[in-house]
């Protein structure tokens, strides 16, 4: 769009105006040192004619218009042209690049000058047009991706947050910006790369990798944090780690295994005939049994975390959660278990692994509770063993809460550890189990100690889509 329009000038310099006055007072100086001699002769050969005055005069007034007509023409051609190129100029530093130059002709010293500012112009606006793009697109990425970032200021304050840093700080972002790393609980992160995580609601035991770097936004220093959960990816290695083992000791146990339990009955059946006085005969009868008995026990073991290192990757599918939760909690026979009506919600998972996943949790809140109750029992105290499902929704997850009021977990560090146990016919598998799943679903599992009474809760944290 051209434009002639001269902008006002009250925001220029005093300096400015007075140069641009200036030189449109030496055009005009020009436009009469140039006309000036053509009018002395004009005005001498007037006043020497024999005409009368008042036709001397009206041609005398006459050249005077001309002149000044001619030198307003000159003016406009010179001065107009170079007003036209400011406000261009001007508005492409207010980065309006909607203006543009008049006379924009090759060939001519004035019109090159136009076709450059013009160039200039569409260059500016593209380069605006893909920075506006890219910086749209750097918030988009930013927003989307699920790792938390945090920008600070100088003074340690939270200038950018992105949606990953603000679920995991459970805050929103008017909560958070301007506040300081200390009372957002970064502080840590600020001074040291190997600080302890702020608490998660869904994973208090995370452990984070921590990356700060440094940059400049309009000249001053900022701090950018990113923090990735590398507990996941740790996990995986660990679990990849047993799962070799498991795998190797599997095989050489069993290739021990099954000649050992096949040689203790063959000889428990030869013993039969043999001359042995009935006293040794039992015993022998009763240390092959043995070997036998440990024998099978110690294959059952393998046989359950071989699951561990054999489970398929979940098949998705709709489920309903609350058909899928009531027929789970049918399934505990020993105490009633308590079904808190949720949402309807159908959610995309294995059910055959999420009911796996289920029964391991309400089979180990009954035997929480089933164990309090016996204590209540030998001590001569009353207590009622009770497990309670309930599942909930929000922020796209399904959680899914099973508790109990059992004496609740002594070492929570170590409920997840492969092997570990705390029951006597235990395997140490169940949970572990657990964790799998969920984490095949893109989930989580947490177990934490109640707070308003004595038990255990499980949350399941499920994606819904």
């Amino acid at each position: 769009m051209a434009s002639s329009r001269p902008k006002p000038a009250f925001g220029k310099p005093a300096a400015k105006r007075k140069r641009r006055r200036l030189y449109e007072r030496r055009i005009r100086l020009v436009s009469f040192l140039v006309v000036a001699p053509a009018m002395v002769t004009a005005l001498v050969l007037i006043f020497q004619q024999p005409w009368t005055r008042e036709a001397k005069w009206s041609l005398t007034a006459g050249l005077i218009l001309s002149w000044l007509i001619l030198e307003a023409i000159l003016h406009d051609q010179v001065i107009r042209p170079l007003q036209t190129l400011t406000n261009v100029i001007s508005s492409l530093r207010e980065e309006d690049y909607s203006f543009r130059a008049r006379g924009a002709v090759p060939n001519d010293a004035l019109g090159e000058l136009a076709i450059e500012i013009n160039t200039l112009a569409d260059s500016l606006a593209d380069q605006k047009t893909h920075a506006v793009e890219a910086t749209e697109l750097l918030k988009r990425v930013v927003e989307e991706i699920d790792t938390p970032l945090f920008t600070f200021d100088p003074n340690g304050r939270l200038k950018l947050v992105n949606s990953a840093g603000t679920r995991l700080l459970q805050q929103s972002k008017d909560e958070l910006l301007g506040r300081t790393a200390a009372e957002i609980g970064l502080s840590p992160f600020l001074q040291s790369d190997n600080a302890a995580s702020p608490v998660s609601a869904l994973n208090p035991n995370a452990r984070w990798l921590v990356r700060r770097t440094s940059f400049r936004e309009k000249g001053v220093p900022h701090t950018l944090i990113v923090l990735s959960d590398v507990s996941r990816a740790l996990r995986e290695e660990e679990r990849s780690a047993w799962q070799r083992l498991i795998r190797v000791l599997g095989h050489e146990l069993n290739n021990s295994l099954a000649p050992i339990k096949s040689i203790a009955g063959t000889l428990a059946m030869r013993l039969q005939s043999l001359p042995v006085a009935d006293e040794e005969r039992q015993d022998f009868i009763r240390g092959l049994g043995i070997i036998e008995t440990r024998s099978e026990s110690l294959n059952r073991f393998l046989q359950a975390y071989r699951k561990l290192a054999q489970m398929p990757s979940p098949s998705l599918r709709p489920v309903q959660i609350s058909e899928l939760v009531g027929r789970v909690a049918a399934l505990e026979s020993r105490i009633p278990v308590s079904v808190s009506p949720g949402p309807a919600v159908t959610a995309l998972l294995d059910p055959d692994q999420i009911e796996q996943m289920m029964i391991n949790l309400i089979k180990n809140a009954a035997e929480a509770s089933l164990e309090s109750a016996s204590h209540a029992t030998y001590s001569g105290t009353e207590f009622q063993p009770e497990v309670q499902v309930s599942w909930s929704t929000g922020d796209s997850k399904l959680s899914i809460n099973v508790m109990d009021n059992g004496p609740g977990l002594l070492n929570p560090d170590n409920v997840f550890v492969p092997f570990y146990t705390t029951k006597s016919a235990g395997a140490g598998v169940g949970l572990v189990l657990c964790r799998q799943i969920a984490e095949a679903h893109s989930g989580a599992i947490q177990l934490k100690n109640r707070r308003d009474s004595h038990g255990c809760i499980a949350t399941v944290v499920l994606p819904l889509a």
